[in-house]
Parts: structure tokens; sequence; C-alpha cells
């Protein structure tokens, strides 16, 4: 196996000193222009890069991030918006040769854990953290040990946490008048973890829209679920068996959107006829089903950079703030339509006048 090459290979070469190698490719004074050209030419020979660890354990930063996900593994190879995350990002922080350190861990205590021997190791200058919680530890962690963070999300403000918020509650607000003014009244929406601040977000936003029409609480509701195809599609069954199903379902992601979608075909049930379908997600898979899914568009990979770029501001010492992604908007396809005539609202019956 070929050897990496040293300082000290590099001095033999150049003809130099160990301490004048140093002193050029580190940009400090104590060499002519013509030695440092030499040595920087003969480092690129070699194939030379500076140590990771070293620049660490010297105090000039690991020249790298950290992202951690506590969801089940076996749900992020199906959803296409992490990876359209983690895409947005990788272009801000490649361009500035900045790793990515990757993990997937098996829950929130795991995640804290490995935050802190991160940290202690010296192996990120900061993090990107995502999902935040209703009741979240991580903030409260991350101001502990010092370490910089951007959340993807809304989450407790604390001095080295800065955010990056997408507006869940409107995105809903959007998704309820369109089907609301198409004629439905019974509206069921399958959500994602309950732990999610973002689920419990878009719940209550479901809830206050419903209230603001005089919907009941039994027309309108959500189940939570893991993202997953497979729970996606026995909350839909057992909507669908209720006594009142709905006339209209809208999903937390296009994975589970898909899934009540194979439901509805395989009871015979005509989207969007009988039931119309909404996917919170857009995605090619909403795209290329059909009817093609009526879905919310947002560029995630603009979100992914917008975190990436914030996260780099926080490390070069600008202040933690928190800024708004661009608001996705309702994309109408053919998944959604006027519920059946015997569950489209009925006019109030006439009374008659006495005599």
């Amino acid at each position: 196996m070929a050897r990496r090459a040293t300082i000290k290979d590099i001095a033999r070469r150049a003809g130099v000193s160990e301490s004048a190698v140093s002193f050029a490719l580190n940009d400090r004074p104590g060499v002519s222009d013509q030695t440092r050209a030499r040595v920087r030419r003969v480092a690129a020979e070699l194939g030379w890069q500076p140590s990771v660890a070293a620049r660490a354990l010297s105090g000039e930063g690991s020249g790298a991030v950290g992202l951690v996900l506590a969801r089940p593994a076996r749900t992020l190879g199906l959803e296409s918006f992490f990876l359209q995350l983690v895409s947005g990002m990788q272009e801000v922080l490649a361009d500035q040769r900045i790793a990515l350190l990757f993990q997937v861990v098996d829950g929130l205590d795991d995640e804290c854990a490995l935050y802190r021997r991160w940290w202690a190791e010296r192996r990120v200058d900061g993090v990107l953290i995502v999902d935040p919680r209703t009741d979240d530890p991580r903030p409260g962690l991350l101001a502990s040990i010092g370490m910089p963070a951007v959340a993807v999300g809304e989450i407790q403000p604390s001095p080295r946490l800065a955010q990056v918020r997408a507006d869940d509650a409107k995105a809903m607000a959007d998704i309820v008048d369109h089907l609301y003014a198409l004629g439905h009244r019974r509206i069921a929406h399958v959500a994602g973890m309950p732990e999610f601040a973002h689920t419990q977000r878009r719940i209550r936003s479901l809830g206050v829209e419903a209230a603001r029409r005089d919907l009941a609480p039994h027309e309108v509701r959500s189940v939570t679920t893991d993202y997953s195809d497979a729970q996606g599609a026995a909350v839909t069954r057992g909507l669908l068996d209720g006594p009142e199903p709905p006339t209209a379902l809208v999903y937390d992601n296009d994975v589970m959107a898909v899934a009540g979608l194979g439901v509805a075909t395989e009871r015979g049930l005509a989207v969007p006829a009988e039931l119309s379908v909404v996917a919170w997600d857009d995605s090619p898979l909403c795209r290329v089903t059909h009817p093609a899914l009526t879905a919310l568009v947002r560029d995630t990979p603009a979100f992914g950079r917008l975190a990436a770029q914030s996260l780099l501001d926080l490390l070069a010492g600008a202040p933690a703030h928190a800024v708004a992604g661009e608001p996705p908007r309702l994309e109408v396809r053919a998944s959604t339509a006027a519920p059946p005539p015997a569950t489209a609202p009925q006019p109030p019956p006439k009374r008659c006048s006495a005599h």
C-alpha cells in the first residue's frame, strides 16, 4: 500500500527544512515567496493534504459538520425528502471543502451521546439537527457543551443554535382551503411521528381550520404513523372501514400517499371521484402515479442549502438567528375533486310556514 506523503517528504524533495515547509503551507511569514511556491508545488506533486486531526488539535477546526438521524432506518430509503435535503446541504458544504459526517441512530438518547463524543473528539465543528421534538433535549445539551448548530425546523432558541423554519400551519391551511372549496367536509390527516414538533403543528393547524369552518371533530381528524408505507396503508384501511369514512385523505409524505392510493384501488374506490388524496411533499412518485397526486411543492434542496449556509455563517462568527424557507405551494393535480353527491354538503331543509 502506498504511504501518505508527509511534511518530511516535502522538505526532503524541496531541499528545505520541515519548519520552512510548515511556514509555507500555512501561509506564515518566515520563508521567501520563491520558497513558498516551490514547497507548494512539491506538496501538490506528492498529493499531500493537511491532516484533519492535526488541524483540530491545533484549534483550526475539523473541517467537518455532522448530521444525525434518529429515525427508523427502514423509513429513510423510502422518503425522497431527506435525500433532497442532504443534497442541498452538500452543495454548500462541498463548495467550501467541508465534509458532512452522517450517522443514523436508534433514538434521541443515542443522538445526544453522539454529539457529546463528536465534540470531545473534535470530529465536527458544528451540527445540523432535524426533526425538532415538542420536548427536545438537544438545545440544552448543545448549549451546555458549546457546540454550534442549526435546526431544520422550529425549536427552542439558544445562543449558538440557529433555525431554518417552514410554515407548516400555512401549508395545512392551504390544503384545507382547497378541499373545503371542493365540498369536502370529512377530511382525515395521516400524520407522521407524534413526537415531532412539525407533526403537532400540522395537527393543530388542521384543528384550527376545521373549527373555523364549524366542522365537527369526528369529521376532521389526524392519525399518527412512523411515515412508512406499511403504516400509511394500515391507517388508511382503518379510516375507510369506519362508520363515517373520510372523503379526502391528507398524507404527511409522498410514500404514504401512494400507499393510500393503492388501498383505495384494492377497495374499488375511484380516485378522485369517490376519494381525494393529497401528499404533503411532492416528488417524482407523486407525478408518475395514476392519477397524479395533488401535493405541496417546495424546493427542498434550497432548504438544505439555506440550513448549511446558516451553519457556516454561525461558524464564521455570525449571531444565531431564525430564517424562513420559501413557503410551499399546493400543486393541484388529478387526485382531488368534489366528493360524491351523497357526501357533498346539503342545503338546510326549508321550513314550512304556518297558515
